[in-house]
């Protein structure tokens, strides 16, 4: 049987149940995420309506009648001067790695940036053992530019964070 192809849209209120827990279970297995306590319902809906309100996309993968990961481009920093670099964020529930789900969502995000003008998306991934967001990242043209060594500590251990970033502007 061949596998579902996911339909990537923006993310809706009905959606945060399922992003709540596809986030939780990243906080408390996961190294993705320096969060050590998973944020409740009232949290994300907070984060996603500050992201909506910002003009930036919050999109989900729905395969069948799940929302199996979802992603969403934050400012990167808040001072002005950063208004036209974002940070993105992917996440997918556990189940449903491996799929191309999390290609799919960055593509369409990156695609979401470009369009709106954006010039940089950077990504900060926590883990530098985290090789499925390194090679996603990669594969669609970010570029390594650095790593923090040993700046979280979760799970009982240092944990680096990879900066890769992509240049928007232009590439349309």
């Amino acid at each position: 049987m061949a596998a579902a192809v996911p339909v990537v849209r923006a993310a809706l209120a009905a959606d945060l149940d399922a992003v709540t827990a596809i986030y939780g279970e990243h906080v408390r297995h996961g190294s993705a995420s320096f969060e050590i306590e998973p944020p409740d319902l009232a949290e994300i809906t907070r984060r996603h309506a500050a992201i909506v309100a910002a003009g930036l996309p919050y999109l989900v993968a729905q395969v069948g009648d799940e929302v199996a990961g979802y992603a969403y481009a934050g400012p990167y920093r808040p001072r002005p001067a950063y208004r036209f670099t974002v940070e993105d964020s992917v996440y997918l529930a556990p189940d449903m790695q491996g799929r191309g789900i999390g290609r799919a969502l960055l593509a369409s995000l990156i695609d979401v940036c470009r369009k709106d003008g954006r010039r940089q998306m950077i990504a900060i991934i926590g883990d530098s053992a985290n090789q499925a967001s390194i090679g996603l990242h990669a594969a669609l043209g970010f570029r390594h530019v650095g790593t923090l060594c040993d700046v979280g500590f979760k799970h009982g251990r240092w944990l680096d964070s990879v900066i890769m970033q992509l240049e928007l502007a232009g590439q349309a």
